[in-house]
């Protein structure tokens, strides 16, 4: 008697595979990768986005995977406020005749990232400065002592400008006022001049210029430290 053919239902489920996964077409998990998204994420959320669930997420990966390259969600601050603060001087900084450009380009540099970054001014200052951070008030150190800034007044001369750019930045960041509300704000200083005549006469409230107040503010500031 003739076996009986298989049917093909059975045949087919006998031979079928299954299907192939395709593979992930993210680039693999790393420390410089995880900074990065973080600041995007930073960019976006501030720093109360920014959680280690989140971040996991968005690299598409579990939170456990980025503990084998940070510590923590404090470390992750660390990297990405370091990592925005770089600073990439010319060759010629710190060698030129020219102390007060190399300050100010340097100062303009730093409250110019901060402002791209809004939430790096808050986490200033960090238990632990990364070195980009630390490199840039070596550098700053050297410019101001070779500019003659004596040893005893450097760390003054140093705190001062920081205060001075972390002021400005954080002004700069939260006073963001329409045009109408600046006009209003002024017409009421009008009606209250007999009290603020000063601040009035010079039209303070509706003052925009940001840029050109930071450095003429960062002058007299640089007057104060040139060589006696």
């Amino acid at each position: 008697m003739a076996a009986k053919p298989r049917s093909a239902s059975k045949r087919s489920q006998r031979t079928e595979l299954p299907p192939m996964q395709e593979a992930s077409s993210d680039p693999p998990l790393s420390r410089e990768r995880i900074v990065a998204i973080a600041v995007e994420l930073l960019d976006a959320q501030g720093i109360d986005g920014l959680t280690m669930r989140r971040l996991a997420d968005r690299l598409g990966s579990g939170v456990m995977s980025l503990y084998w390259h940070v510590d923590n969600k404090e470390d992750v601050f660390d990297l990405a406020l370091d990592s925005v603060l770089e600073y990439r001087a010319s060759p010629e900084t710190g060698e030129s005749p020219d102390w007060r450009g190399d300050v100010v380009h340097m100062l303009e540099n730093w409250r110019a990232r901060m402002l791209r970054h809004p939430w790096s001014a808050s986490l200033l200052p960090r238990r632990a400065l990364g070195p980009n951070i630390l490199s840039r008030l070596e550098m700053l150190s050297k410019t101001l002592s070779r500019a003659g800034v004596a040893d005893a007044d450097l760390n003054a001369a140093i705190w001062s400008l920081w205060n001075y750019v972390m002021g400005a930045t954080l002004t700069r960041a939260s006073f963001d006022l329409s045009e109408e509300d600046r006009a209003a704000a002024q017409q009421r200083l009008t009606r209250l001049s007999e009290h603020y005549p000063t601040i009035e006469r010079s039209r303070l409230l509706l003052d925009n210029d940001w840029d050109g107040t930071f450095r003429k503010g960062l002058d007299f500031l640089l007057d104060g430290l040139s060589p006696r």
